[in-house]
């Protein structure tokens, strides 16, 4: 009888420590899931325009969360461009003007070649936890996952979204939704993950809708073609001189 009911409370055990965590326990492990100490990503943004749908390619080099080196690949108009952020610093390369700009102050708020996604959006600690405190507001589901409906409210100024709304795989701890709000409470934009895939231990999105409710057009799809974790990059890449080279 003994044997059995230890049994049974420890098949009970894992069930009865989830529903314990609390939004910050659940945003820490979503932390854990996404993060690697470096990471190479092939990826496309296709953007669905008002007028036209187009396809800019891209490969990245990243590093913890301060530094990351993306040279874009296609299509021909944009292949060359590069960009380069160091911590709090955002630089882009144009190879049509052979210049180099530093992108700050409003300029961090707009479009990223044309995308729903702005320079800001590039710049924003990923790390949901140095950012923001997280509560418990509701389960439901996503794509036939169970989720937690977490609301997260920024600890920080100066960030770009002052609330967000997570939608989080209680099984894989992957975040599967996401609402985007300003600081008046307006909504900016909306965040869905359409598939994922497991690389390693991680589960991470493949494909990804991204919306700005204050743009026109279907939004923009980022999908991931090809990712490493953990591998090596070398210092040259992550500098100000790799973006001429």
């Amino acid at each position: 009888m003994i044997t059995m009911m230890w049994l049974i409370l420890s098949l009970l055990l894992p069930v009865n420590y989830l529903q314990a965590l609390s939004g910050d326990e659940i945003l820490n492990r979503v932390d854990k899931n996404m993060f690697s100490e470096t990471k190479i990503v092939e990826s496309r943004m296709v953007i669905h325009g008002l007028r036209e749908m187009r396809t800019v390619e891209s490969k990245s080099w990243q590093r913890g969360t301060d530094e990351s080196f993306t040279e874009f690949v296609a299509p021909a108009r944009e292949q060359g461009t590069k960009m380069l952020k160091l911590k709090d610093m955002l630089w882009e390369y144009s190879p049509s003007t052979d210049r180099t700009i530093m992108i700050s102050g409003h300029l961090l708020r707009q479009s990223l070649m044309g995308s729903d996604l702005s320079y800001e959006d590039m710049m924003d600690d990923p790390h949901l936890p140095n950012m923001y405190s997280a509560t418990i507001s509701s389960e439901d589901t996503v794509t036939g996952r169970l989720c937690w409906v977490l609301d997260l409210k920024a600890i920080k100024e100066d960030i770009a979204y002052d609330h967000r709304r997570i939608w989080v795989d209680k099984a894989r701890f992957i975040v599967l939704r996401e609402n985007l709000y300003a600081k008046s409470g307006k909504l900016l934009k909306t965040v869905d993950v359409r598939e994922v895939m497991k690389v390693q231990d991680h589960w991470l999105a493949k494909s990804v809708l991204y919306k700005d409710v204050m743009k026109e057009g279907e939004g923009t799809e980022f999908l991931i073609d090809g990712v490493t974790l953990d591998a090596s990059i070398p210092d040259f890449l992550l500098s100000k001189a790799a973006l001429r080279r």
